[in-house]
């Protein structure tokens, strides 16, 4: 069991606010961490990973990471972190940014194996595509058999089709190694797939734990079908108005009254929900 009880005092979005989180997290457990931009969740992990001063208590098994003012070095905290940017040694090749964690020959074959970069190991990072160095990224990070991985938002620069790609490679190593980790996301369908868990997070407090399906299926009373995303534009067309909103990766268009027209603005986050509704999945 992981147990998190820290505070810090943070500047965030809005201004000046406090860390204060209170959690315990199974072992072996796949966690998203999300929330507004500003909320806290990079702190967390930086926290988590003794790059970042708090105080409180970080107790993981029988290791005490941060009690009071005394805290473990981020190097002696078995972690893994992944972070947006890859993060590689840029001079040194594949299997060389591995070994740089661990000189263990058979790990790292183990671990390029499993993520198709065998035969990528004495390439440089800036000759690989952006997939194929966030997987160098992940290995790396798995290299010391890390008890806690720690992702921050590691695929949200890819594509669609490699992200979804790099999901599967995530939930393949975690799978395989047992490994307690803690990812933070903004895509509803990403967290989904992956995590046993939702954490949300908002001015540096938890304001809802649960399971995916849980907090991220947004649905009320008889609604059928609910999305969230930006209202990108309203036109009128002949004597309707047209609402064109961002979800996901696709633009809609929804018939809206004048009314609704008027009291919706541009840019706004808006929900499109339906009760009845006939769904064909081709």
């Amino acid at each position: 069991m992981i147990r998190i009880d820290i505070g810090k005092k943070l500047q965030g979005a809005n201004g000046e606010m406090f860390l204060d989180i209170n959690l315990q997290v199974e072992e072996g457990s796949f966690v998203a961490l999300s929330g507004k931009s500003g909320s806290g969740k990079t702190s967390l992990l930086r926290i988590l990973a003794g790059l970042e001063s708090a105080s409180g208590s970080i107790v993981v098994g029988d290791e005490v990471w941060l009690a009071g003012e005394k805290s473990l070095a981020p190097q002696k905290r078995k972690i893994g972190y992944v972070f947006q940017d890859y993060a590689l040694f840029p001079n040194m090749s594949v299997e060389e940014n591995l070994f740089f964690v661990k000189p263990d020959p058979a790990l790292a074959k183990e671990l390029l194996d499993m993520t198709e970069l065998s035969d990528m190991r004495e390439r440089l990072p800036n000759t690989l595509s952006g997939g194929q160095q966030q997987r160098v990224a992940l290995c790396r990070a798995m290299m010391n058999r890390p008890k806690l991985l720690l992702m921050d938002e590691p695929l949200s620069a890819l594509d669609p089709v490699m992200r979804s790609k790099l999901q599967d490679e995530i939930l393949r190593l975690h799978k395989a190694f047992g490994t307690t980790t803690i990812m933070v996301s903004h895509d509803p369908s990403e967290m989904y797939r992956l995590s046993s868990r939702v954490l949300v997070l908002e001015n540096g407090r938890l304001i809802n734990d649960g399971d995916p399906k849980e907090v991220l299926l947004k649905t009320q009373g008889s609604q059928k079908f609910s999305f969230e995303g930006e209202l990108l534009d309203i036109t009128k067309v002949d004597v309707i108005y047209v609402a064109i909103v961002s979800i996901g990766q696709q633009l809609v268009e929804v018939v809206v009254s004048s009314e609704e027209a008027k009291k919706l603005k541009v840019g706004q986050r808006v929900t499109v929900s339906t009760k009845a509704f006939a769904p064909m999945i081709v």
